[in-house]
């Protein structure tokens, strides 16, 4: 069924104090009824059941395999056969509704693995039914579902979320940071971010011509809520990405994930304008490449600050002053340049092999290290673990954090798809300057599925 539309683009983007509030509240009766309990004392397995589970599914699947695995659900068991064959013990099932009912009494946590389009209406049914909910990047496609998922996961604090941008957990985003608080390079300026993506088809029009759906897919699951359509091989099983419908192209796929240092470390939440500069833009997918500028207002002690992004192997110019040894970009497939009013610090997509660009100053930092001020984890799956067995949020969790730079991502995404600058309230998030398109904030729903 559909979602209710009398909710408004003003009121999506304006909620996240609101969204805050609610963390403070009291959680209900129903909700801690719904609670499976944690395992006793972080000494029992969590049971599992995997949403997901080819593809990167099986890498989630992975990570989570020292805990008990109860069930997993897949559209397309050829996709899922290498899990299906790795952990034969787990039920299977092709339609995680299913699943999660049957399973409800059997399970403490559930990953979800699925295609951007269905993030939501998963991790909503399992945070519903009182389970912990580790989720794949970008914790969904639109800007109203990650409101609603932040709101739902702050009502439920005992339940642990992640998202699973797993550069959050590592150690480069923690240099990071203690480099930029210690005043290495100063005050910070800019960040330059470029990847490689898209690596599948976008800037297309639908395609006309008819196949065959493969005989181990159920193409009405596969679809979810979104609008039916007729299969082909240029939606599934990995080119979805490209298409707004189900995915939410380059930057949506690769920010989570190149801009979380960025946002951790300097405390972003709302610019004040977004430029988009794109390639030929077409109605359902993202463009080939774009440069997408964010502008953010001075806050507090932070100057003003300005975040480039750049796709489709459309890469920053190389700095003035960058070392002949060093290779531009820093890594080909993506990356990070932090510029600063005293030095640059550059990184990879996730955060990982952080140096400081001028030689001389690197150098030193390698023999008089900045002390540790941010602890140190054993990985986005067993912080996401550790935190369900105590009752604690991980680094990424739902309401505090994901939601909230997801949304920062999106309404990028949004100034690209609409090839409009953004002027925005900084301190609100409301666009000033338009109004988007209400299907694009808040989709509705096919019959059957909702949040």
């Amino acid at each position: 069924m559909s979602r209710d539309r009398s909710m408004d683009r003003r009121t999506v983007v304006t909620g996240l104090a609101a969204a805050g509030a609610l963390a403070a509240m009291p959680r209900p009766l129903h909700a801690l009824a719904d609670h499976a309990p944690a395992p006793q004392q972080g000494r029992d397995k969590l049971r599992i059941a995997c949403i997901g589970v080819g593809g990167m599914g099986h890498s989630d699947v992975r990570g989570v395999a020292g805990e008990h695995l109860v069930a997993f659900a897949d559209v397309d068991w050829r996709q899922a056969e290498r899990a299906f064959r790795e952990y034969p013990n787990a039920k299977r099932y092709k339609d995680f509704r299913e699943m999660l009912e049957k399973e409800r009494n059997n399970i403490d946590a559930v990953t979800v693995s699925t295609p951007d389009h269905t993030h939501a209406v998963a991790a909503m049914m399992a945070l519903k039914m009182g389970k912990h909910v580790y989720c794949q990047k970008p914790l969904a496609r639109t800007i109203g579902e990650v409101r609603a998922l932040q709101a739902e996961a702050a009502r439920r604090p005992r339940q642990s979320t992640q998202m699973g941008n797993q550069g959050h957990a590592g150690e480069g985003i923690r240099l990071i940071r203690e480099w930029v608080e210690a005043g290495l390079i100063g005050d910070v300026e800019k960040i330059d971010f470029w990847t490689n993506r898209p690596i599948w088809p976008q800037a297309r029009n639908r395609p006309t011509d008819a196949h065959n759906i493969p005989p181990t897919m159920d193409w009405n699951l596969w679809l979810g809520p979104v609008a039916e359509r007729p299969y082909h091989p240029s939606y599934a099983p990995f080119n979805w990405r490209g298409w707004w419908d189900f995915g939410t192209g380059a930057m949506g796929d690769m920010a989570c994930h190149i801009m979380d240092a960025a946002y951790w470390v300097l405390g972003l939440k709302y610019p004040n304008r977004i430029t988009p500069e794109t390639t030929a833009l077409f109605a359902e997918t993202a463009p080939a490449a774009e440069r997408i500028t964010y502008e953010f207002p001075a806050i507090g002690n932070r100057r003003a600050v300005t975040l480039v992004w750049r796709d489709g192997s459309f890469n920053p110019p190389k700095p003035a002053g960058w070392p002949e040894a060093l290779n531009w970009p820093y890594d080909a497939t993506g990356g990070q340049l932090w510029v600063g009013t005293k030095g640059m610090i550059v990184a990879g997509t996730y955060a990982e092999n952080p140096r400081l660009v001028d030689d001389a100053a690197n150098e030193q930092l390698k023999a008089n290290p900045v002390p540790q001020k941010y602890p140190r984890t054993a990985g986005v799956y067993q912080e996401w673990i550790t935190a369900c067995k105590n009752g604690t949020q991980p680094g990424s969790d739902f309401a505090g954090y994901a939601a909230p730079m997801t949304e920062m991502i999106l309404i990028g995404c949004l100034a690209a798809r609409m090839g409009q600058v953004l002027e925005m309230n900084p301190n609100t998030g409301a666009i000033t300057n338009l109004t988007p398109p209400s299907e694009w904030i808040m989709p509705t729903y096919r019959a059957g599925w909702s949040l």
